[in-house]
């Protein structure tokens, strides 16, 4: 069999009619693995540093209206940095539990924001444990709802995508 007539038969064989483009186009429908990952902490970073702007600003208008953030038993003050430095901490904290769930859950939106609201509702029991003044314990559980409510939502979309 001569090529000219192997192609002609291939031709026939795929539908192939003169003045016919082909084309293959190939898409891709997964989010790479790293680009995943980078998204993630990026988001989560800029949610960190988001909430520890947030949570410092609300500690410095409490301080201004007179809270003073004393702790009895040593009767020292929480510093302003200390509020930033925190909320950063464990918004970090936070994120690495998204990582974690986003590779061994199933569903790691749902299983992050059962996770964290249980946890930030356990951190809202030790201030009324602290033997502080009123306004120092309602300050400190805004500043934990404040933080929560920035860092929460916005790891449960990324953890969503």
């Amino acid at each position: 069999m001569s090529f000219q007539r192997a192609v002609g038969l291939h031709r026939r064989l795929i539908g192939y009619h003169e003045g016919t483009v082909m084309t293959i186009t190939q898409t891709s429908t997964s989010t790479p693995v790293l680009q995943g990952r980078r998204g993630l902490a990026v988001t989560g970073l800029g949610a960190a540093v988001a909430a520890a702007a947030a949570t410092t600003l609300i500690a410095a208008l409490a301080m201004g209206v007179g809270v003073d953030f004393e702790m009895p038993d040593g009767g020292e003050s929480i510093p302003l940095l200390g509020f930033t430095q925190v909320t950063l901490i464990f918004s970090v904290v936070g994120l690495l539990i998204a990582a974690g769930l986003r590779r061994w859950s199933a569903r790691p939106a749902t299983a992050f924001v059962r996770t964290t609201v249980t946890l930030t509702a356990a951190s809202l029991v030790p201030p009324f444990f602290v033997d502080a003044n009123a306004g120092t314990v309602v300050s400190l559980v805004v500043l934990h709802l404040a933080a929560a409510a920035i860092v929460i939502p916005v790891l449960a979309r990324r953890l969503a995508d």
